[in-house]
């Protein structure tokens, strides 16, 4: 026997409001079983239940009345129907990830950041003026991306060995940022004159600097060379070229430690302006 049910009874069951049944009907999504000529009550059957319990678990996934529409048009089958929402699934776990990395990614930004703030407010590591003595160093200048520093440093390692005398250091010409062809200076300390193909031995000459040590991985250089140039705006100098990175605990040749652990001095050579 077809059972037949008026609207009402119809939102009672489904548990959906009479306004919400009209508006269905009206966009094609939920059409009554039978329209009464003379009075134009809708009146609902029990394939219309099964439709509304499609459409109510669809809205509970967050799908849009469009895409509710298309999936009940496109899938009569129940097959394809759970292929269709499996592949849902899938798209809603791979948002679920997404939005856990970026998460992830939060919690590690705020954690860098309270511990840099908290260094910066400390007295471990303050601007301090130093007398540089001169020193004898082996680099070679290039011109390019500041992460081929790494090959620099492999060849001056390679072929200074036994001759190199203190940390590693870059010298940087430049006096702003360049992404492409920035020019620097990878470079060693090493006890004696040396001549060897490709590579510039000569002495840098003494100078007063600014320095400041950085505690914490590369990309985060940028908060230590704020604070230097405001030390360096507040003491009205003049910043000489090339500045200068000593590194003094950074990545191994095998391994690459804690970039939270890393310690470069950022040197700032000075005059009175």
């Amino acid at each position: 026997m077809k059972n037949i049910y008026s609207i009402g009874e119809f939102s009672k069951i489904t548990g959906l409001p009479v306004k919400t049944l009209r508006f269905y009907h009206e966009k094609g999504l939920l059409i009554p079983a039978a329209i009464d000529a003379s009075t134009g009550y809708r009146e609902y059957d029990d394939a219309c239940v099964e439709r509304a319990k499609i459409i109510i678990a669809l809205r509970r996934l967050e799908f849009s009345l469009e895409e509710i529409s298309t999936i009940l048009d496109e899938f009569s089958d129940e097959s394809d129907l759970i292929s269709h929402l499996r592949l849902r699934r899938q798209v809603i776990a791979d948002q679920i990830r997404r939005q856990q990395d970026i998460t992830k990614t939060i919690d590690d930004l705020i954690k860098r950041e309270t511990e840099a703030k908290q260094l910066f407010e400390s007295d471990e590591f303050g601007v301090e003026t130093k007398e540089l003595p001169a020193q004898l160093i082996a680099g070679i200048r290039m011109t390019g991306r500041y992460e081929d520093c790494g090959k620099a440093f492999g060849t001056l390692g390679r072929k200074l060995n036994r001759h190199i005398s203190g940390k590693a250091l870059t010298l940087y010409y430049d006096g702003e940022y360049k992404e492409t062809d920035a020019d620097f200076e990878p470079a060693m300390p090493v006890k004696r004159s040396l001549n060897i193909d490709g590579i510039s031995v000569r002495e840098l000459p003494e100078c007063q600097c600014l320095t400041l040590m950085h505690k914490g991985p590369y990309e985060e250089l940028g908060r230590s060379y704020r604070r230097l140039f405001g030390y360096l705006r507040q003491r009205e100098l003049k910043l000489e070229l090339p500045t200068r990175e000593v590194y003094h605990k950074g990545p191994g040749m095998i391994f690459k430690g804690n970039p939270n652990n890393y310690l470069t001095e950022i040197q700032f050579p000075v005059t009175a302006s």
